[in-house]
């Protein structure tokens, strides 16, 4: 019999094609990235989806501004946008727009299920309505009575026919369900959010608009459109062939699948962890995912927004710094579930303690001692001084921690616990003083178990934050001469490799910065963006 893989399903949210990635769409989409390096890095069958929500009153109208059809700018927005994610070396497995006809098919055919079983039916909408967010809010939700409680703009009061799905039918199972799977939604704070919201009460959901013609036709009236809740919520499954001819990968990682992680941002929580499970309690199909839910990226303590111009674009810090750089602020910086300030004096000064002074330091130091002791080459030597039994012990803590951290989206944890091995492995060479063995004859055994110790340390680092940093590694694993199988993670242990052959110079993997004069120069960028 042979044994299925593991697999795994991890989602970011599908962004919105109004305009240029931001490093908050960043964040959610390197954090997902690192997720699924990870999981491919220990074994299961990933799928990796994200894409753009291409439909909407808000596309139609900047596509007028620009003197554009909608298609034509939700095209030249998906390109942009898809250079963003190369640049960032976003290893998803499928790109969908809301606009590809299969999609647009499979959600055509899910309204009108859900229309014919009567869990959606014909109404008529009063109520306010934000444009910006493109979402309806009772009269309790307003702020002072007429603001938008999510970005805080004035609503508009609108009334239309509209069809409304049945969420109230299906709010009791909904609560049970999460009752039952306490992991359903993490961290536990929102979790508690969502209860609380489930339980003051649900109201029928709007899921159709007259006023825009930018959108997905109901078949069975096309006066409507599919609003967005339908339309790009769906995207998770139809990205996977439901409602296709090929469903093979639906039954494989929706279906059937060991995990379906759907990463978002705490703004459209309700979105994912409300009326996502209740259409597919409707659909009759599985919910069997876990919502992770990360805070906002603050600029100093103060939300991003275009009205401000306090935006930080991922280009504008891997121009300058470098995509690892990018990568490992966003990914250790950002407790899980909370929010984070983002600042480049903060940025600068966790550049130069971790990845100059700390990773960089120790693979730069061990290489150039390797070659000049041994002339590049260290062949396996067993723990016999009590630090090297330290640090080897170490190592197989780590190793454990880090995935019991990973495994659960918590990838600061997983970092710092990497980043525990470096700094203990800089603390070893202090220990030992290589520069005082090698002038004594007898103690060229001891030497060479500590360079040994050191080159294995660098590996299983190497190995621990590849989902992370995905520059620094390949560096690491040329200057070492390691293959591809000594990266693998069923290799991840002390002694493993039994001979290193290394490169005779390391190169630099991180420039320290000087803070006073990257402060400026950002400072003069803003100035003149």
């Amino acid at each position: 019999m042979v044994r299925m893989k593991k697999t795994a399903y991890i989602t970011t949210p599908i962004y919105y094609a109004s305009g240029k990635v931001h490093i908050g769409n960043a964040y959610t989409t390197i954090a997902a990235d690192a997720f699924a390096r990870y999981n491919r890095l220990v074994g299961r069958d990933t799928f990796y989806l994200t894409g753009m929500d291409e439909h909407g009153l808000k596309i139609e109208e900047a596509a007028k501004k620009n003197k554009m059809e909608p298609q034509e700018f939700v095209d030249k927005i998906a390109e942009e946008t898809r250079a963003t994610w190369k640049e960032l070396k976003i290893s998803y497995d499928y790109f969908i727009r809301t606009t590809d006809d299969c999609h647009v098919k499979a959600v055509q055919e899910i309204f009108e299920k859900l229309l014919k079983q009567g869990d959606i039916y014909l109404g008529k909408y009063q109520g306010n309505y934000c444009m910006s967010c493109e979402a309806f809010f009772p009269d309790s939700q307003l702020v002072d009575k007429v603001n938008c409680p999510d970005c805080g703009r004035p609503t508009t009061l609108l009334d239309e026919e509209s069809y409304f799905l049945k969420l109230t039918k299906y709010a009791d199972k909904l609560l049970k369900h999460i009752e039952e799977h306490p992991d359903f939604i993490e961290p536990e704070s929102r979790r508690n959010e969502v209860i609380s919201f489930i339980e003051s009460g649900l109201e029928d959901l709007c899921v159709s608009r007259q006023s825009f013609k930018w959108g997905v036709p109901v078949l069975s009236n096309p006066n409507h459109v599919v609003y967005v809740w339908i339309d790009a919520l769906s995207n998770y499954i139809t990205a996977l062939g439901y409602g296709s001819k090929n469903t093979s990968n639906y039954q494989k990682y929706w279906v059937n699948g060991t995990e379906t992680v759907h990463i978002i941002g705490k703004d459209i929580l309700r979105f994912h962890a409300v009326y996502w499970p209740i259409m597919l309690f409707a659909l009759g199909e599985p919910v069997n995912f876990k919502v992770y839910t990360h805070g906002f990226i603050l600029m100093k303590d103060d939300k991003m927004s275009k009205s401000k111009d306090n935006f930080v674009y991922p280009h504008e810090i891997v121009d300058s710094y470098g995509l690892d750089s990018l990568r490992y602020y966003l990914l250790r910086e950002m407790p899980f579930g909370n929010d984070s300030s983002f600042t480049y004096e903060r940025f600068i000064d966790r550049y130069n303690s971790d990845l100059a002074n700390d990773l960089g330091n120790l693979v730069s130091r061990t290489v150039s001692m390797v070659n000049k002791y041994f002339g590049g080459s260290v062949s396996y030597k067993e723990a016999k001084d009590e630090h090297s039994k330290e640090l080897k012990d170490l190592a197989e803590k780590v190793i454990n921690n880090y995935q019991k951290h990973f495994s659960k989206f918590h990838i600061q944890e997983a970092i710092i616990e990497a980043f525990s091995l470096v700094s203990r492995a800089n603390k070893y060479v202090d220990e030992m003083a290589p520069w005082v063995l090698a002038k004594q004859e007898d103690q060229k055994e001891t030497l060479e178990e500590t360079m040994y110790h050191l080159l294995e340390t660098i590996r299983i680092v190497n190995i621990l934050l590849s989902p992370v940093l995905v520059d620094a590694v390949e560096d690491i694993k040329e200057i070492l001469n390691l293959k591809a199988e000594d990266l693998e993670f069923e290799n991840v242990k002390f002694g493993y490799l039994k001979e290193y052959k290394i490169k005779e110079k390391a190169k630099i993997l991180f420039k320290r910065l000087d803070k006073e004069k990257e402060l400026q120069f950002q400072e003069e960028r803003l100035k003149n963006r």
